[in-house]
Formats: C-alpha cells, sequence, structure tokens
C-alpha cells in the first residue's frame, strides 16, 4: 500500500505558524501570539485531523454514491470547469457558513473556529470533526450538479490552503484585491466581536458572495477577535461541547414546541447568555490567568511535539498499520488532547489521567510482545510509588504552572 504524502501538510503547518510567529516577535506585535490559546488551538486541529484519518475516505465515497446516482447533468472536467468549480464550491461554502452562523446546532460545531481571541495561522486549525462532516453534506450538492468527486476532493484541497492563509495580521489591507477575493483583513472582521462586525464576510475565497447578499463590511476600526460572550476555558472537552450543553440547558428549560424548536434550530443570537455562566460554574471552567512556569511548559511542549509526530506517522503510514495499532493511537492522542487541555487548566486530576494513559502505552507494547499478562506489574509499581513517596504530589510541584491549582 502506499504512502500518504499529504502527511507533509502537518510539519508545513506549524512551519507556517512558526514563520509567522518569528514575523510578529519582529514587528513587536506581541498580542497576535498567546501561549495557551495557540496549545489549544493545536490541539482542536490535531484532534480534526486525526478522526478525519478514519472517515475522509467516506466523504469521497458518499460524492461518488451521489454522483453516480443522482447527477443532473454529465459536466465535463475542461479547463473551465474548473473555474465554475471553484466558483461553485465557494457559493455552497457562503450558504453552509452563513447557516453556520444562523442555526444552534449548526453554530455548535462552528463555534469552536471562533473561540480563539488571537487571530493567527493557529487559529484556522480550529475545525472540528462535527464541522467538517457538516460541511461536507453541503458539498453534496456538487456531485448532484454533475460535478465529478475527484474535481471536488481537488478544489477543495485548493480551497482549505488558500482559507488557511487568511488567518493571519501580519498581512494588511490588500488594496483592490479585496473587490475580488476575501483577504486577511476580510476574514478578520469575520471573527471579531465588535458588533459592527458581526455576521459579515461569511465567503471563503471570493467576496461576490457577500456583496450580493449584503453581508459584506471592510476592515475600519482594528477588530477585537473572538466570541462575544468569551469563552472561560482552555479545556479541550468543553471547548469542543459546551455549546451542545448550553443547547440542551435551553432545550429543557423551553415550554411548548416552538421554543424547543427554536433550542435547536433558531439563531444563536436569541440563546439565553444566562445559560453559560450557569453551566461555567456547575463544570468549574474559568481560564487561569496566571503565568506558566518553564517545567509546566516544556512538560506541555513534549505533549505537543509526541501527539504531532504521532499524528504524522499514522497518516504518512496509514495503510500500513492494522486496527489494533490505529485504535491504539487513535486513543492516546485523545487522551493526551485532554491531557494538554486539563494541564492549561490545572486540573489535579490530571495525574490519574496521566497513569492511564501510561498503563495504556505499556499494555499495547505488551499485548505486541505477547506477554498482556504482565500489565499488572506497571500497575502495581505506580501504586507502590504513590503509597511510599507521594508520586502525585512530586508530580504536580514539577509540572504544574503554581502551587494553588484547582482539583
Amino acid at each position: 500500500m502506499g504512502l500518504n504524502y499529504l502527511a507533509f501538510a502537518i510539519p508545513a503547518f506549524f512551519l507556517f505558524v512558526f514563520i509567522e510567529y518569528k514575523i510578529a516577535q519582529n514587528q513587536k506585535k506581541a498580542n497576535v501570539f498567546k501561549y495557551e490559546s495557540t496549545v489549544a488551538n493545536f490541539s482542536i486541529g490535531i484532534a480534526e485531523r486525526l478522526l478525519n484519518l478514519f472517515i475522509a475516505a467516506s466523504f469521497y465515497q458518499v460524492y461518488d454514491l451521489v454522483y453516480r446516482n443522482y447527477a443532473l447533468f454529465d459536466i465535463s472536467s475542461a479547463w473551465y470547469v474548473w473555474v465554475l468549480i471553484l466558483l461553485a464550491t465557494d457559493f455552497v461554502w457562503y450558504w453552509y457558513h452563513r447557516l453556520g452562523h444562523e442555526i444552534n446546532f449548526l453554530w455548535a460545531a462552528h463555534i469552536v473556529h471562533h473561540q480563539s481571541e488571537e487571530f493567527n495561522l493557529s487559529a484556522a486549525a480550529r475545525i472540528t470533526t462535527f464541522q467538517a462532516v457538516f460541511r461536507n453534506v453541503f458539498w453534496c450538492v456538487l456531485p448532484f450538479i454533475g460535478f465529478h468527486p475527484t474535481m471536488i476532493i481537488t478544489i477543495l484541497l485548493v480551497h482549505g490552503a488558500y482559507s488557511f492563509f487568511t488567518h493571519t495580521q501580519m498581512v494588511g489591507k490588500l488594496g483592490w484585491l479585496e473587490n475580488i477575493f476575501i483577504t486577511p483583513s476580510l476574514h478578520g472582521v469575520h471573527h471579531a466581536s465588535d458588533e459592527k462586525y458581526l455576521d459579515k464576510n461569511y465567503g471563503d475565497v471570493f467576496v461576490f458572495w457577500d456583496k450580493l447578499f449584503g453581508t459584506f463590511q471592510k476592515e475600519e476600526e482594528a477588530p477585537k477577535y473572538g466570541l462575544t460572550h468569551p469563552l472561560k476555558s482552555y479545556s479541550f472537552l468543553w471547548q469542543h461541547f459546551h455549546y451542545y450543553l448550553e443547547i440542551g440547558e435551553a432545550y429543557k428549560r423551553a415550554t411548548g414546541f416552538k421554543a424547543k424548536w427554536n433550542a435547536i434550530f433558531g439563531s444563536p443570537a436569541m440563546m439565553d447568555q444566562n445559560i453559560r455562566p450557569i453551566l461555567e460554574r456547575k463544570f468549574h471552567q474559568n481560564k487561569v490567568k496566571q503565568k506558566s512556569n518553564k517545567h509546566f511548559r516544556i512538560y506541555l511542549n513534549i505533549q505537543l511535539i509526541t501527539v504531532v509526530a504521532m499524528l504524522t506517522g499514522l497518516t504518512l503510514y496509514f495503510n500500513q498499520i492494522d486496527t489494533l495499532g490505529h485504535t491504539a493511537i487513535l486513543l492516546f492522542i485523545l487522551i493526551t488532547l485532554i491531557n494538554i487541555g486539563a494541564l492549561l487548566e490545572q486540573r489535579k486530576w490530571i495525574y490519574y489521567l496521566e497513569c492511564f494513559r501510561l498503563i495504556l502505552i505499556l499494555a499495547y507494547v505488551f499485548y505486541v510482545l505477547n506477554i498482556f499478562s504482565f500489565v499488572i506489574l506497571p500497575i502495581a509499581v505506580l501504586i507502590t510509588l504513590e503509597r511510599t513517596i507521594s508520586l502525585s504530589k512530586i508530580y504536580i510541584k514539577y509540572v504544574f504552572a503554581y502551587q494553588n491549582s484547582k482539583v
């Protein structure tokens, strides 16, 4: 089986983020990057790339099924058709994107992309698998019209690559180009929480659709990025699922069919803004403001580098790894991402998840070596170390950013 060379897009992504970071440093734009926020951005992007490895092939299969059985036209692959499919793709994106801001259950998937209060290339990684699935449902209209699935996948790669580079403050306004293309300045407007910028610039490549449907806005005052009601957590799990919990709470509070319908399919602008603070208190979701220490960042960086390396290797050799290997790597990376979020939130219970992850690794290694019964040994060692030298206290002392951490 061949190698998946799309794996090299992963280190390329980090290279471009690093270049942007160095440019921001040289230009003394310290507010462009924040360590905790950038790590949270990376974590969400890693999870999306990881899970898409297991479902991306199904996107092509769905397009192919629609194309072979329901295509309205038999569209050729002439050169001008590539222009048409690019325009069609961006048009479908506009409406998916716009509805993603106007319908609660779609916003629940898309809100993650807008949580970062810093606007840089790392924020482009804030795509969830839920969002990837929803937008691919919308793109099924393309094979239904008659565009070939191979053309669709190719254009989607180009489309995604272009939108990545619009997530930066290092490029200013681009003059007349802003009458044609969505530029970093115009997309920055879309990520802003200022009232005049809300629900503007939904296009991904072209500005035509925003001008046609009345959602175009040039950058005037410097944008304030993020949500209108900022999220008070770097938790990997909370960032993914908080809005689903908010919808559930709104649905539970609603009386009557119409109110319950609106809780799911209504506008996010009509969501009760008192729900999120209540849930944040219930689940203890509050960002830590203290500056992290050297040990903490080194440990966190090691975690991040490890999962990036594993994701790159898994992507490259995906077809050469068996199901058990897939499962083990998937679980390890997901647990590590949860660990990273919990570390950013300074949760002391992370120690026990760390122990579980270590046991999981050794269990897989012992299984491969056909000595699985010996997995009891590391469990016994961890229990003994905890009872004799309080291993959890040592872990917290040398890894956590500061001592007064939350439980």
